[in-house]
């Protein structure tokens, strides 16, 4: 650890905030969005790398930097308006804790990402990693009215309510959700939540991945706008066969008639989960992606699905795959080379196919990136943005592989 940066860190925010992180690297945790704000200023003044993170729980806490900033000290509920179904939390915050002080309300955020319970709400955002549920309730920057969030020069920048955009257009609130803290660290969300569902049921068909693509082809046609429609390989469902997963939320009545109307004609045997089991099912499948080193995602529609699997099959492997069916999307994670990710990219830019990297080491992240400029002209978009955001390119973010210096 460089006891200097410690401290004048300790200097800057007391011995209560500063420590040093599992790395032995000087670490900041302030409990403000000011305390951010100084810190982040002080780095960028002395030319001091930043890492930005949460709990480490999701992406390994492994970049290089002279100074951790942690939002572990941002963990409070600041405003809870259950009748109005919008809460205002800090970043740091876990999930579970998040989960509980909703149910107090008979509030729901209908956010299942994958990883533990432990998670961040602020790693949840900036790596805008959505679990099925994005089926029926969307991408995460759909459940984000507002935002905080501290830039590298140490500036406070608020957006929500009337949309604030910065002077090349972008919504703050959507470029914040996905922009894995390349363009400012999250203090504090606005979040909209829904209200606790009267009926919450999963129903699952278990066979060879043919039939089931197949079937979910047919529910999707049947407009019943389940909360999730998830086609989940042996690894992720732990389970022999292929698992297609559907949930369906809302008023009872109208979840029974849907499981009705998923039945009728099916081409595959559905079985209803008790509470317990389709509890296990989606926290098992969320953890599971946990179990392989890199976990990438693909922005796939569900008419090239197919398609899709067997390239990231014949790229890297079948293991710890889960994909979206209805409204597409698709998360694979296990062992995986910068030139088999690479290879992959290529194909799939070519497609106009997205991959980004959710999680990864280092050194994968950083030869690699999170995300590549599939479409001519992103990557000049990308560096202005991250120029405005962070003048002094302390965030030590590698987005397309070459920004940072490692």
């Amino acid at each position: 650890m460089n006891q200097a940066i410690f401290d004048r860190v300790r200097t800057l925010l007391g011995s209560a905030s500063t420590g040093k992180s599992g790395d032995g690297i000087a670490q900041a945790a302030p409990d403000s969005t000011d305390g951010i704000s100084a810190t982040l200023a002080l780095a960028k003044n002395e030319g001091w790398r930043v890492r930005i993170e949460g709990r480490g729980s999701w992406m390994p806490p492994n970049a290089p930097a002279d100074l951790v900033v942690t939002s572990l000290g941002l963990d409070r509920v600041v405003k809870f308006a259950p009748a109005d179904l919008v809460a205002t939390v800090q970043a740091g915050i876990s999930v579970a804790a998040l989960e509980r002080a909703l149910t107090e309300g008979h509030a729901w955020l209908p956010i299942d990402a994958p990883g533990r319970p432990d998670r961040t709400i602020g790693s949840v955002i900036a790596t805008g990693t959505a679990g099925p549920l994005r089926e029926g309730f969307g991408p995460v920057r759909d459940h984000v009215l507002g935002c905080t969030t501290v830039t590298g020069d140490g500036q406070v920048v608020k957006s929500g309510g009337v949309v604030v955009k910065n002077v090349a257009g972008y919504d703050l609130n959507k470029l914040q959700a996905g922009g894995f803290g390349a363009f400012g660290l999250l203090t504090e969300v606005n979040i909209r939540l829904r209200a606790v569902p009267a009926s919450d049921l999963t129903l699952i068909a278990q066979g060879g991945r043919d039939a089931l693509t197949a079937e979910a082809r047919r529910v999707i046609e049947t407009k019943i706008d389940p909360g999730a429609l998830e086609l989940l390989s042996p690894a992720v469902a732990a389970d022999a066969d292929w698992v297609l997963a559907v949930r369906l939320i809302g008023g009872a009545e109208g979840v029974r008639s849907r499981a009705k109307q998923i039945r009728h004609d099916a081409t595959v045997s559905w079985t209803a989960l008790t509470g317990d089991q389709a509890s296990a099912l989606w926290h098992g499948a969320a953890r599971a992606f946990l179990s392989g080193a890199t976990t990438i995602r693909l922005g796939v529609l569900s008419e090239s699905l197919d398609e899709i699997i067997d390239l990231v099959a014949e790229h890297l492997d079948l293991g710890l795959l889960s994909a979206g069916t209805g409204k597409g999307g698709l998360r694979w994670s296990g062992e995986a080379t910068v030139e088999h990710l690479t290879r992959l990219r290529h194909v799939l830019a070519a497609r106009e196919i997205p991959l980004t990297l959710e999680r990864a080491e280092w050194k994968l992240r950083h030869a690699f990136g999170h995300f590549g400029a599939y479409r001519e002209g992103v990557g000049a978009v990308v560096s202005r943005l991250r120029s405005t955001f962070d003048p002094g390119a302390i965030f030590q973010v590698p987005l397309d592989g070459t920004a940072v210096d490692g």
